[in-house]
């Protein structure tokens, strides 16, 4: 299904500044760009766009609100200095499973909480922490 059906289908006849959540997931963006978001969306809050093969920003409307955006799986690769712009309100920001090589790409971000390393990474860090914390408790015992 299209993105802009999706969106549609989401909507249920509602107003679209009545939403405040809104799941995109596996829709498909027809040129790599967000299709069917408007400006109206004034109240949306958390907005999930996992794997609709977006490659830019570019017709992203402003989201004000916006605090949870996940973009994981998708195509992206370019700066994101326009979410920065368009999403002031950012908080948390999925980007695993994207073509980000480099952690400059993401400094335009700084101030939130990025995911550039994908939950992967993160279960990694955990992981290490955790057997970090053993290895102490261990020493203790000993």
């Amino acid at each position: 299904m299209d993105m802009k059906k999706r969106i549609t289908l989401e909507l249920r006849n509602r107003n679209p500044a009545e939403i405040a959540e809104l799941v995109l997931d596996n829709s498909r963006s027809a040129d790599g760009e967000v299709d069917g978001l408007t400006d109206e969306f004034t109240e949306l809050e958390f907005l999930s766009m996992v794997n609709v093969g977006l490659t830019s920003f570019a017709k992203l409307p402003s989201l004000p609100k916006l605090r949870k955006l996940e973009l994981s799986d998708n195509n992206l690769s370019g700066s994101l200095e326009m979410l920065s712009e368009k999403c002031p309100n950012l908080t948390y920001l999925n980007l695993s499973g994207n073509k980000i090589k480099e952690l400059s790409t993401v400094e335009a971000l700084v101030g939130f909480s990025h995911d550039a390393a994908g939950a992967q990474g993160q279960k990694r860090k955990r992981q290490a922490d955790d057997e970090g914390e053993e290895d102490d408790d261990d020493d203790d015992d000993v």
